[in-house]
């Protein structure tokens, strides 16, 4: 790890937002909360900006060329994101664009999953609950990013939801802000990031 006190760099980060019903989650209201003005952070709520589903491809391009580090920040729906986020990815990241002989658009960007999940970290490994792992359920975004050129790094979790209290999901919310001012003072390097199971850990490990 670098220095805290000396960052090299500010990157921007775009926090692609996808949650139907935000009403109902306490998670992601304490993880949205500690990331507002937080300088250098945008974030987009995609089912505020398109409720009919209606994606502006050429906005949402715009905006990923303007930032270093994207994350898709969402619940964890039936083993993936949320319809709009699917929708987005089929729509923003196109051929010629973000993939393919000519897509580069993208190149070099990092890129991780915000995600909470109903079930614990116990029912995510062979032997548990759901039969595969975090990683396994995760691998459609690894494909996506690598196909696109980009630095997927591990995910940041907040498990098991429907048991946390309030003291609980406040701590997560303190450590997602935490993450993301080291990652846009460039505290950590790809490399750094890349053996942890979880971001979470690069703080509840040390």
């Amino acid at each position: 790890m670098n220095d805290l006190t000396q960052p090299k760099k500010m990157n921007r980060i775009l926090i692609l937002f996808a949650h139907p019903a935000l009403e109902k989650s306490r998670a992601h209201r304490v993880l949205l909360k500690s990331a507002e003005k937080l300088e250098g952070v945008t974030i987009s709520d995609l089912y505020e900006s398109y409720p009919e589903f209606d994606v502006d491809v050429s906005r949402e391009q715009k905006q990923l060329l303007e930032h270093d580090i994207i994350v898709w920040q969402h619940p964890l729906y039936w083993y993936s994101g949320p319809a709009l986020l699917k929708q987005w990815m089929d729509l923003v990241l196109e051929h010629g664009w973000a993939y393919g002989r000519e897509g580069q658009a993208l190149k070099g960007k990092r890129v991780f999953n915000a995600f909470s999940s109903g079930g614990g970290k116990n029912a995510y490994a062979a032997s548990g609950m759901q039969g595969c792992t975090i990683s396994e359920v995760l691998m459609p975004f690894q494909r996506t990013a690598e196909l696109c050129k980009m630095a997927y790094l591990p995910p940041f979790w907040v498990p098991g939801t429907h048991r946390l209290d309030t003291q609980e999901i406040n701590e997560y919310g303190r450590l997602y802000r935490k993450l993301l001012i080291a990652l846009r003072d460039d505290y950590y390097s790809v490399k750094e990031i890349e053996p942890v199971d979880c971001l979470n850990d690069l703080f509840t490990k040390n």
